[in-house]
């Protein structure tokens, strides 16, 4: 497929030296159409404004425990922020998360990908039947919030078929695991199949290094839907000439560090680590992840997998001590997440699990605070 840089390569001033086009996809297949902005919580609300324009409807289905952003168009959409806040709007349409290490199709499941998809069916359906109109699905192309999940390959292909048969559009929300990242791919959503493409991604975080830029890419058939009101997307400060020097700045690191062939050796190597404490250490039930996003799920029973909240704000405690900066994710508060910046090392992989050894190991002689926390015979 066609691949080509984004816009915000194409209109920097002259002043500013172009450079060769990466190998990288930029932006992947039909999703040719770019807007520049500055944040992630923008990219979104575009995102959401865009889907609306395109397919004339209004409501949305989201996954449980998502965040997409802090605009109060998207704590409606974040059920992670929403249940705290003002609760679930009527157009907002909750389907389950695709976890299968504690959902409702586990690992055991002949094929929780179209499990899980037929659960989106099934609410699809429900909005149906009361005259709701379906203008989008949004997802995470690796529910970070959720705990660290790995949607099971082929779950975003069978969505999107039941999302666009519905008349909406599938919305890949790449902006914690975007650009190499998952090492495997440039792009998260990637991980679910080479011929899927969403209609809309929105970027941002990792485009910049933590400089405020953001992106979205869309077809063109959706570009023109939102372009023919009339009511053009302006952003002062999106765009600028300083962020698209930060932006190619970013890309050429990428580039010349090789970071996303980086980001799959140390996550290799990091969960190869991870596993081994798993077998020694029972409170930790499963390590999931791919390249360098990976989740660590802490349990207090093997048995019902119950979540080990209060253990796993115990060890990020004691690995902050060690200057360690690790937090917790995912509904019960129990996943450590491990999403370090791309440059992390292999030595810095070992060190981190030696400590986390180091501490799980003291835990077991004097926390002992759950089942899996009890010395074995």
């Amino acid at each position: 497929m066609a691949l080509a840089l984004p816009d915000i390569l194409r209109n920097l001033p002259q002043t500013f030296p172009r450079r060769p086009a990466l190998p990288h996809p930029i932006c992947p297949g039909k999703c040719q159409h770019r807007l520049r902005l500055c944040s992630r919580s923008e990219a979104n609300d575009l995102a959401l404004r865009l889907a609306r324009q395109y397919t004339g409807h209004w409501d949305v289905v989201v996954l449980d425990h998502a965040y997409h952003g802090h605009l109060s168009s998207l704590i409606d959409i974040s059920p992670y922020k929403f249940r705290d806040l003002d609760g679930q709007k009527e157009w907002v349409h909750v389907a389950p998360l695709p976890d299968t290490y504690r959902g409702p199709y586990r690992e055991d499941h002949p094929n929780p990908a179209v499990a899980y998809a037929s659960e989106v069916k099934r609410v699809v359906g429900s909005a149906q039947e009361k005259g709701r109109k379906i203008a989008a699905f949004f997802a995470e192309s690796l529910p970070s919030v959720g705990g660290q999940i790995i949607p099971p390959a082929g779950y975003f292909p069978e969505v999107a078929g039941h999302i666009r048969r519905a008349g909406g559009v599938f919305v890949a929300d790449e902006i914690q695991v975007g650009f190499g990242r998952v090492g495997k791919h440039f792009w998260a959503f990637q991980l679910q199949g080479e011929d899927f493409v969403p209609d809309i991604v929105t970027m941002g975080k990792s485009i910049g290094n933590g400089h405020p830029v953001a992106c979205v890419a869309t077809t063109h058939a959706v570009a023109r839907a939102f372009e023919a009101t009339g009511v053009e997307y302006f952003n002062t400060f999106g765009g600028s000439p300083v962020s698209c020097a930060v932006g190619l700045a970013v890309l050429d690191v990428l580039e010349k560090e090789q970071l996303q062939a980086h980001a799959a050796s140390v996550g290799s190597l990091l969960m190869e680590l991870l596993g081994q404490q798993k077998a020694k250490h029972p409170i930790l039930g499963d390590i999931r992840g791919v390249g360098l996003f990976i989740g660590v799920d802490l349990i207090k029973d093997e048995a019902t997998r119950m979540p080990a909240t209060e253990e796993a704000d115990y060890v990020v405690s004691r690995l902050k001590e060690n200057y360690i900066l690790l937090s917790t994710d995912g509904p019960g508060r129990n996943v450590l997440k491990f999403k370090p910046p791309m440059c992390f090392s292999l030595d810095n992989a070992r060190h981190v699990v030696a400590k986390l050894d180091a501490i799980l190991t003291d835990m077991e002689e004097k926390v002992r605070s759950c089942k899996t926390l009890r010395l074995q015979p």
